[in-house]
């Protein structure tokens, strides 16, 4: 059996670390990156936390003592149905089975002054950039003469008040309160504004009405500034303009609002869902196909429990890649696939030190979910995180580093790479 695989996130390198080394399966894994990326700590790695070497693993690593599995660095150009192959831009690649596991990129719902000016982050590389913004506008501020350039300079606007915009505000302000008035003592950080906007009413909207209004009063302890139903408009680079005419000044916008499926050219349109997804049945066949898999957060499979797809997040991944080993070893017998069912075991988000959110659904009441909040789910999320890291190395760098930001409420990590700033900066 020659099985493709395109993406090395979560559900696929999965998928191929389960399938390694059985017999009379030949992999290989395509991606654009000859890493694994570790998505839940990108905003560590964006506000100066991480290194990004901590939650990146390269895919190789994985597979040195591998007889089935090889990897190839390529851009996926499009997909031949008819003739069962992948095209590159290196080479084409032919299989008997097809597991598409591209994941999810930024989506700016076609806003082009969005996509040009504000930073998302979706990539280590999105995460550096932005950290590197991040630093640039305070070395910037100690020049600015102008007050409302200075204003500009320091108001920080967050867009999605999702896990990864509280997260990411949560940390920013703890760089304002711990951080940043030690590294700039000429600026006044009491001007220093931080802004997460949300277009639902209230942050955490997938999570429980404790956790979201929780992590809402946790924000505001930190002084991040929380407007719900605020919808953002535009944003020129200098200004943010909501719909309902409020301007906000800044020179840094994150956005946190959207995400759309990375759909490899060659897919019929008739198959793409909302959101960019590929519409799949129960199994993770693509529909109307008996040989692509679509997996993790590019899939779209609808049922009763999940009527408009799963929530795409590393768990329903991993899951879907589980049983989808198991179902390609079922094939490969003769015997019966078995269908997919999401096991939900609750949904984590941190706000700051001592400060998380936890829920998790209770097994024997169905329908009810414990709730944690503080420093016990902070503990929580950091021991799921830590276990959830590739490699013993990686673990261990991430552990040190979050034990000497804990003791000296420090972060070691802000550095401005001159050269790979301008560059990114120019292509963006």
């Amino acid at each position: 059996m020659k099985l493709v695989i395109l993406g090395g996130g979560f559900g696929g390198l999965r998928l191929a670390r389960l399938l390694n080394n059985k017999p009379g399966i030949e992999i290989t894994l395509i991606d654009r990156f000859n890493y694994h990326q570790f998505q839940p700590l990108f905003y560590q790695v964006a506000t100066a936390a991480l290194d990004a070497s901590n939650i990146s693993f390269p895919l190789r690593k994985a597979f040195h003592n591998s007889k089935n599995v090889r990897i190839r660095m390529a851009e996926v150009e499009r997909i031949d149905t008819a003739a069962k192959q992948v095209i590159t831009n290196e080479d084409s690649y032919a299989y008997d089975y097809l597991v598409i596991a591209t994941g999810a990129s930024t989506n700016f719902f076609g806003n082009k002054n969005l996509e040009q000016h504000a930073f998302p982050m979706k990539s280590t590389v999105e995460a550096l950039q932005l950290r590197h913004k991040l630093i640039q506008n305070f070395e910037d501020a100690l020049h600015a003469n102008d007050a409302t350039e200075l204003q500009r300079l320091m108001n920080i606007v967050v867009v999605g008040g999702g896990p990864t915009g509280v997260e990411l505000s949560g940390a920013v302000a703890e760089m304002k309160k711990y951080v940043l008035p030690k590294d700039y003592p000429e600026l006044d950080f009491s001007k220093m504004n931080i802004y997460l906007l949300e277009g639902t009413g209230k942050t955490l909207a997938a999570m429980s009405e404790r956790s979201s209004n929780n992590s809402l009063n946790y924000l505001q302890r930190l002084g991040v500034t929380v407007k719900t139903n605020a919808l953002l408009q535009d944003y020129n680079g200098e200004q943010v303009t909501l719909k309902d005419g409020t301007i906000i000044p800044s020179k840094l916008v994150i956005w946190a609002a959207g995400i759309r499926g990375n759909i490899p050219a060659g897919i019929d349109p008739s198959l793409i869902a909302r959101g960019n997804r590929i519409k799949v049945d129960a199994f993770n066949f693509v529909q109307g196909m008996n040989n692509v898999f679509a997996i993790g957060d590019i899939a779209y499979m609808e049922n009763e429990a999940f009527p408009n797809g799963h929530p795409q997040v590393a768990p329903v991944a991993i899951q879907q890649a589980t049983l989808l080993a198991k179902n390609l070893l079922h094939l490969r017998k003769g015997e019966k696939a078995v269908a997919f069912q999401y096991n939900d075991k609750g949904a984590m988000a941190t706000v700051g030190r001592n400060l998380a959110v936890v829920d998790m659904p209770i097994p024997i009441a169905i329908g009810t979910k414990l709730h944690f909040g503080g420093f016990f789910a902070w503990l929580i999320w950091m021991g799921l995180h830590l276990m959830l890291i590739l490699g013993v190395k990686n673990r261990f760098f991430v552990f040190v580093n979050w034990l000497y930001n804990y003791v000296t409420y420090d972060q070691s990590l802000r550095l401005i790479f001159k050269e790979f700033y301008r560059k990114e900066e120019a292509k963006s």
